[in-house]
């Protein structure tokens, strides 16, 4: 059985009131990843009018959804329920139906229904070489965003992807707090850990009314880092502007290959 290509509708909810649609889900699923629209279409190489057009449908491509998601740094997943029998699509692709599924600890993000988010997701940041060598090294102890959700649970992995000339995973750390207040409170209090001059903090922040300073823990070196021509190949991985979710597929193989921080 296929369903690549299908079009998948909003379903009813359990009490009998249709849920919100597609487009909808899309978008609050955007909003807890902290991502604009204008940062996912550049992912999906889009303009911004297609993704916002996109989270008013009311029904949505298979393919289309996948690639959203995925943009997110999560992966499709899609639950059928027959009578008493609950099944999974676990691939998009080959769409099989697979009984007793565990999701390992993965990133699940539903589409319709009344399932909560999972509180797991392991993120990807984004630095600057300069920055992100003193993360690993224990200089830098914060890592300052303009925006980045505050519901993060501590103990959340965070890999440390190094921008050009780098451009490679460097680094593993865990996030102890993360914190949210106005650009001068977040300067007054954690510059010296952020290793960020006052210039440098006032043209990251300049015109937002508020700042997230993210604390980070127990940061080390990978084993061995992955070059960005690896991520590619491997995972379908692209840089992120600022943060994304860890895809399964890289988490599983850097529990194995990088660090024993992800177990």
């Amino acid at each position: 059985m296929s369903v690549k290509g299908k079009v998948f509708a909003v379903r009813p909810s359990l009490s009998g009131v249709v849920d919100m649609h597609v487009g909808e889900r899309l978008r609050e699923i955007r909003h807890a990843a902290g991502v604009t629209q204008s940062e996912l279409a550049a992912r999906l190489k889009k303009n911004q009018a297609e993704i916002s057009r996109m989270e008013r449908r009311e029904d949505i491509l298979v393919s289309t959804l996948r690639s959203y998601i995925e943009a997110l740094g999560g992966y499709l997943r899609i639950d059928a329920s027959l009578g008493d029998r609950s099944f999974m699509v676990r691939s998009v692709e080959e769409a099989e139906f697979q009984f007793e599924y565990q999701d390992e600890n993965q990133l699940i993000l539903p589409i319709v229904g009344e399932r909560p988010f999972p509180t797991r997701r392991d993120i990807v940041f984004s630095i600057k070489p300069e920055y992100s060598q003193k993360i690993i090294s224990g200089q830098k102890t914060i890592e300052l965003r303009r925006r980045f959700p505050s519901t993060v649970p501590v103990g959340t992995i965070a890999l440390i992807y190094a921008t050009t000339p780098t451009q490679a995973l460097t680094g593993i750390a865990e996030i102890e707090a993360v914190i949210s207040d106005t650009p001068l409170a977040i300067w007054e209090e954690f510059s010296e850990e952020a290793c960020i001059d006052r210039r440098d903090f006032e043209a990251y922040f300049l015109g937002t009314a508020s700042a997230t300073a993210i604390k980070l823990k127990r940061a080390r070196p990978l084993r061995r880092r992955l070059e960005l021509e690896e991520l590619r190949e491997r995972f379908r991985f692209e840089p992120p502007q600022s943060f994304l979710y860890v895809a399964p597929e890289l988490r599983e193989a850097l529990s194995y290959e990088c660090s024993e921080i992800l177990n």
